[in-house]
This record gives structure tokens, C-alpha cells and sequence, in this order.
């Protein structure tokens, strides 16, 4: 599963840790994250983040 970074704060979310503190469970996409999911670290909204490459 893809991550993603916010380019806003640097925090990545990583779908196979997904967000516990807000309830998201792991194996939750970031496709699959609610319309008003915020970056836990800074609020940004989803719009604010980016695919981080694979290596």
C-alpha cells in the first residue's frame, strides 16, 4: 500500500499502521480515510498530502 507525506509538516502516513489515535485501523488506504481526516500532527487536510516514492 502507498504512503503519504504532508508537505505541510513531513509526517508520513503509513497504511499498515494506519491512525490508531483517531481510530483508523491498520490496512485503512489513504484513498479509504475520511473526507475530514486531518494530518495528526499538524491538522493539514488530506488535499495537503503527497504519495512518497517507493524504494
Amino acid at each position: 500500500m502507498q504512503s503519504y507525506e504532508c508537505t505541510v509538516c513531513g509526517y508520513v502516513y503509513d497504511p499498515a499502521i494506519g491512525d490508531p489515535d483517531t481510530g483508523v485501523v491498520p490496512g485503512t488506504s489513504f484513498e479509504d480515510l475520511p473526507d475530514d481526516w486531518k494530518c495528526p500532527v499538524c491538522s493539514a487536510s488530506k488535499d495537503d498530502f503527497i504519495p512518497v516514492a517507493e524504494t
